[in-house]
Parts: C-alpha cells; sequence; structure tokens
C-alpha cells in the first residue's frame, strides 16, 4: 500500500508547487492543517529543492508553509467550535469521543491552550490534528493563529532547509531515496498505531459508558 500511495503523493505535491509556486505550499500546507495528513515532510523537502535550484527563497517558503498552516487551520478550529461539543454528545459513539475525552480536552486547552497548539505544530501527526481540539476548548482565535504560526514557521524552515541542502542528491543520490522512503515509512507506522490505539481505548470506553 505504501509503495503505492507514496509516489502518487510525491507526484501530486510536486506537480502543485512546481504549477502554482508559493500559492501551492500554501494550497498543499492548508490541506495539511485541516486534519487530511498529507505529509509536509513531503511538501516542505521538495519546496526546499526548488530553492536550490533558485525558483524559490528559503524565508518565503517557510513563510508560505506557516500561512497554509494558518489557513488551514481555520476549517478545523471551526468544525471543532461549532460542532464539537453537541457532536460528542449526540454522536459520541461514531466519533469516538465521550463527554468525559471533550471536558478534560477543554480544560487542558484552558490551562496550557498555548504551549499546546506551540509544541503540537512542531511534532509530525500531532500538527495535522491540532486544530479540531483548539477549536472544542475554544481558545482565542488570535492567539491559536499567533501561537500556530510560530510553532509552524520553525517545521516548515528545517524541513525545507533539509530539502535544499539535498540538492542534486534529490535526483541522484540513490541513498535520499532510501532514506526519503524509510523516513516517511516511519512516520505512516507512527501514524497507524496511533489511530490504533486510539479506536481501541475509545471503542472500549465508550462500551463501557453503555454498560453503566
Amino acid at each position: 500500500m505504501t509503495e503505492r500511495i507514496l509516489p502518487l503523493i510525491v507526484q501530486f505535491v510536486t506537480h502543485v508547487i512546481g504549477s502554482l509556486g508559493y500559492a501551492g505550499i500554501v494550497a498543499l500546507m492548508g490541506i495539511e492543517s485541516a486534519c487530511i495528513p498529507l505529509p509536509s515532510e513531503i511538501i516542505m523537502t521538495f519546496a526546499g529543492y526548488l530553492v536550490y535550484t533558485g525558483h524559490f527563497s528559503l524565508f518565503w517558503v517557510a513563510t508560505a508553509g506557516a500561512i497554509g498552516c494558518n489557513l488551514g487551520s481555520v476549517v478545523a478550529y471551526w468544525i471543532g467550535a461549532w460542532g464539537g461539543r453537541p457532536l460528542v454528545l449526540r454522536y459520541g459513539r461514531w466519533v469516538l469521543m465521550s463527554p468525559h475525552d471533550l471536558d478534560r480536552i477543554t480544560r487542558f486547552f484552558e490551562k496550557y491552550g498555548g504551549i499546546t497548539v506551540l509544541v503540537g505544530r512542531l511534532l509530525p501527526v500531532v500538527r495535522t490534528f491540532i486544530a479540531f481540539p483548539a477549536g472544542v476548548a475554544r481558545m482565542p482565535q488570535l492567539r491559536f493563529h499567533i501561537y500556530t504560526f510560530i510553532g509552524s514557521w520553525p517545521w516548515c524552515y528545517v524541513l525545507a532547509y533539509v530539502g535544499m541542502r539535498l540538492g542534486e542528491a534529490w535526483h541522484t543520490d540513490p541513498r535520499f531515496h532510501e532514506w526519503f522512503h524509510r523516513f516517511h515509512l516511519v512516520v505512516e507506522l507512527a501514524l497507524v498505531a496511533a489511530i490504533v490505539w486510539f479506536l481501541w481505548t475509545h471503542i472500549r470506553r465508550v462500551r463501557q459508558a453503555q454498560q453503566a
């Protein structure tokens, strides 16, 4: 499955960025931040390669990525803000989140909201989904976007810098392709493991609540 999907994702990302430039980076990173797991590791490293070729500026690549993170987060944030509690109370068994989970998320964001978003934006996988609980917790939106930008910019910069430094190795060094494949395989396996753990713990909790 991974062998089939990854080349398609790479082809899609390279086509969008190659056609739209900085706007393509904004659009793709927006998709990633709207709770759609389109790997930012692919988006930003390819953008960094284009920095190496002279098509882009490293600073503006990172900035475009961070702007995209903010735009995509608007969608996830307001889904959480508008539908969060009623969604859990009415369809909790389908979304695998109990009222207890929602209360815990809300308290956590009320106490550590800014730090949660800031740190979450620096973590693979977590960064894709952090906006939804922020919306559920009704974190002040201005602060949310400030921390989203501050947390996203270094992430985008580092990945783009890696792509820039690899330079010609993107096409000519077979060791890069092996590293690239292994890196994304680890990310995908971590995502699968996180989903399995989430489903197992929350299905068990929902069943326990129904039996009580």
